[in-house]
């Protein structure tokens, strides 16, 4: 073995392990490396990885998380299962474990998608060695999710900057709805200068724009009004003036104030030529190396980015970044991976996080490599592809640094994770959380899309399985509970209760058409009386996007180990119209009055 290999290894070792491999281990390597030092061939190996960062892309320092607890955890969203040592703590961003405990090791290469779930227009920004990421969440309550990360791969929940959507009252299911609405394509970034995270965006069906801060990214977030800016990108220049580049069709440099609430200049910069199909949208603001660079995409075809070397309101100069790229990573189905972001590491490479469209399980976070020449950055592919399995970044490991979705929720705590989020803003004098979760009828209707309340989690794939410990004893006659496979066509398996009976049924065909008006409540499929005042809910949700893909069955126990299918399979939607992908939905509404409830001893989600 020559010397470029043994240092190679002794890298890799280090950076697998976050730096933590064995000292004697480390050493031994060196040596190994430096008793070979003269008999190598004389070549030197090096990595330019491109220009350095300016701006807001690497600025600032973050708040800190408590350290992780010794013994083992599991991670399984970077693609492949790593095992490490550390219950990640509550708080995240600890040092990877205490106490003599493992460190964790990741493996040579990760894959594609990062994350099986539905995180669409995406936006990632570094601070210091942390890592955020913000996606829309388009009508669900709170908004506008946060994940962290140490390593780009591993991710966990971190908050919402958007604690709830109170910016008009159809977000509340009081009469109205607003599906499809509310926080689309929105920006996050962190400013130094008072050390502080800004999160903007532009209500989809309001028109008002709002900007959300916070000193730590686990919040609090504060309310301000903003300007409604399209697909906005926010950049914060390095003599600290914050900017917006947004639009659709025709690209526009907002300069905000100091405060960054109202606006100073606008600018048209750019507009989309003729010979793209589609106008260009999804604004993404950098610095580079003293030059301007806006990424903007062309649904669903791919990414462009837009170069000035003459200050923020250009003029600017566009060219294919990432357009119409085959994509060979796992849950592909439509289009090439395209409305995402760059970021830059601390050690200096580049990485492109962008979403594939991968419909009925969503639109999910898939990333590649970055290299630059001429100041224009390219993606790396893989055989003229986006590869599904790229080189793990040059990054200490941080899989148990991380708290991943927890498998099995009791619902202990008052408060729900950040995975959990509710269909509109809840009636929270209608539910409670600390001994199980407890959801009192909240709405009177026979349409599951009209149900306040309803509580859903995003369905990661390839297939998972949802299964509810439901407590009906308190249930009222009329009403009706259960867990949903929910989208714009949807099916649930539930208890009613009419009479003084209670039955166990599986509905199928709860539609909306494309204006989200409820089309059909449902047919009951298949029923069966049940006693007692326990029963298990499950709902297997396979949302591949290949043959066999895109169906959901549903079944019931009465002991909790013994299930029973009950009715047909949920053919799923795998049209992109909604934007959307799938969700369980825990639900429970009166058809007749108000004043019953259920309790929701456990959620707990498989995935074989």
């Amino acid at each position: 073995m020559h010397f470029a290999s043994r240092w190679s290894n002794v890298r890799s070792l280090a950076r697998r392990t976050g730096g933590t491999a064995s000292a004697a281990v480390l050493l031994a390597l060196l040596a190994s490396c430096a008793g070979e030092s003269q008999e190598g061939d004389g070549a030197t190996t090096g990595t330019t990885t491109g220009p350095g960062t300016s701006g807001s892309t690497t600025s600032g320092s973050g708040g800190s998380g408590g350290q992780a607890a010794s013994g083992s955890s599991t991670s399984t969203s970077g693609g492949s299962t790593t095992s490490g040592g550390g219950e990640p703590g509550t708080g995240g961003g600890g040092d990877g474990g205490s106490g003599g405990s493992a460190p964790a090791v990741c493996p040579e290469t990760y894959s594609n998608p990062l994350i099986w779930a539905d995180l669409p227009d995406t936006e990632v920004i570094r601070v210091d060695d942390t890592y955020y990421y913000t996606a829309s969440s388009f009508h669900h309550s709170p908004g506008a999710p946060v994940l962290r990360s140490y390593d780009l791969v591993h991710w966990e929940y971190l908050s919402h900057s958007v604690p709830r959507l109170d910016f008009d009252a159809s977000y509340d299911l009081s009469g109205d709805r607003s599906y499809v609405n509310g926080i689309w394509a929105s920006t996050l970034q962190y400013r130094k200068s008072n050390e502080t995270f800004y999160w903007m965006g532009c209500m989809h069906n309001t028109g008002g724009g709002w900007v959300f801060t916070a000193k730590s990214p686990e919040g609090p977030w504060e309310k301000h009004r903003g300007g409604c800016y399209y697909d906005m990108g926010l950049l914060v220049d390095d003599d600290d003036t914050m900017y917006v580049a947004y639009g659709n069709g025709t690209i526009s440099v907002a300069q905000l104030s100091a405060d960054g609430f109202s606006q100073v200049k606008n600018q048209a910069v750019f507009q989309t030529p003729g010979n793209i199909s589609g106008p260009l949208e999804g604004s993404r603001f950098y610095k580079i190396d003293g030059d301007y660079y806006i990424l903007v995409t062309q649904y669903a075809n791919g990414e462009y980015v837009l170069r000035s070397t003459n200050g923020p309101f250009g003029p600017y100069e566009l060219r294919p970044f990432a357009v119409k790229l085959p994509y060979a990573g796992a849950a592909g189905s439509g289009g090439s991976p395209h409305q995402g972001g760059i970021v830059q590491t601390q050690n200096g490479d580049w990485y492109y996080i962008a979403f594939n469209d991968a419909f009925p399980a969503g639109r999910m976070p898939v990333m590649a490599p970055v290299t630059w020449s001429d100041g224009w950055p390219s993606v790396t592919l893989v055989d003229g592809k986006w590869g599904g399995t790229y080189p793990f970044p040059d990054l200490p490991c941080g899989s148990n640094r991380v708290k991943p979705p927890a498998s099995r929720e009791t619902f202990a705590e008052a408060t729900l994770s950040h995975e959990w989020e509710w269909n509109h803003n809840p009636d929270n004098t209608k539910w409670s959380s600390g001994a199980g979760l407890t959801l009192q009828t909240a709405t009177v209707t026979n349409d599951l899309y009209d149900a306040r309340n309803t509580l859903t989690r995003r369905i990661e794939g390839p297939v998972s399985i949802a299964t509810i410990e439901l407590d009906f004893s308190k249930m009222q006659n009329g009403d009706v509970a259960g867990l949903a496979a929910l989208r714009d066509a949807s099916a649930w398996i539930g208890v009613k209760k009419a009479n003084g009976a209670t039955r166990v049924v599986m509905t199928n065909g709860v539609n909306m058409n494309t204006s989200w008006t409820t089309t059909s409540r449902g047919t009951e499929v298949a029923g069966a009386d049940v006693s007692g005042t326990k029963i298990w809910l499950r709902v297997e949700a396979n949302v591949r996007t290949d043959a066999g893909g895109a169906q959901a069955r549903f079944s019931y126990s009465t002991d909790g180990t013994r299930f029973t299918s009950l009715g047909n399979t949920l053919n799923m939607n795998k049209d992109w119209q909604y934007f959307l992908g799938y969700r369980f939905g825990i639900f429970n509404y009166a058809t007749q009055s108000l004043g019953g409830s259920v309790n929701v001893a456990s959620f707990e989600v498989t995935k074989p």
